[in-house]
């Protein structure tokens, strides 16, 4: 596990994601791979509207073979309470919608201005509260496309690809780069 950032700490932002609209039967994959991007690419949590241990769990368990243990779940959150608190604390929100400004557009803005952000995907139909509450509503582009990939674009733009090398102290196993097949690798104290 060498040439790599050990943990969102060598990042310069402190980044969280609020999932809104999460209907724990019908959006848990998807969800689920917004709180991967998330924890894969720097975040240091994911808040989630809806109640779902499961999920919950789940990140517990990723968290315990593959690192990343600072990494924050929470669920069943007030969104709007929550995104009006975050804003009174000094946090930028960062909505993230087809209809906003092209990041290319904005990034440099935010990356100026905001040191803790909390990045907002929804699920279904975003309520118009959290438009107005944004300071930037963020396009990765102007056609419909999917929340995480819509995530895990912006937070690449905002650390300028550097999170691609991320790498946690405390796992127990990570991925070897190979040019065929798959390896998999225990940490030993010397690695």
């Amino acid at each position: 596990m060498q040439n790599c950032f050990k943990a969102p700490t060598d990042l310069e932002y402190d980044v969280y994601v609020l999932r809104i609209g999460h209907r724990p039967q019908r959006d848990k994959r998807i969800t689920t791979h917004v709180g991967l991007v998330a924890w894969s690419f720097g975040a240091k949590g994911i808040f989630i509207d809806s109640k779902d241990e499961n999920l919950k769990k789940k990140f517990d368990d990723l968290k315990n073979r593959w690192g990343g243990g600072y990494f924050t779940v929470v669920t069943g959150v007030d969104a709007i309470k929550f995104t009006k608190e975050w804003k009174m604390s000094g946090g930028c929100v960062i909505h993230l919608t087809m209809y906003g400004l092209p990041v290319d557009d904005v990034i440099n803005d935010i990356k100026a201005k905001c040191r803790k952000l909390l990045v907002i995907v929804g699920a279904e139909k975003v309520p118009r509260i959290f438009y107005e509450l944004a300071d930037y509503n963020v396009a990765i582009g102007n056609l419909p496309h999917s929340e995480v990939s819509a995530l895990a674009l912006f937070l690449d733009v905002l650390w300028n690809g550097r999170e691609r090398r991320l790498c946690f102290e405390d796992a127990k196993i990570y991925i070897v780069p190979t040019a065929r097949g798959k390896r998999v690798a225990e940490v030993r104290s010397d690695d």
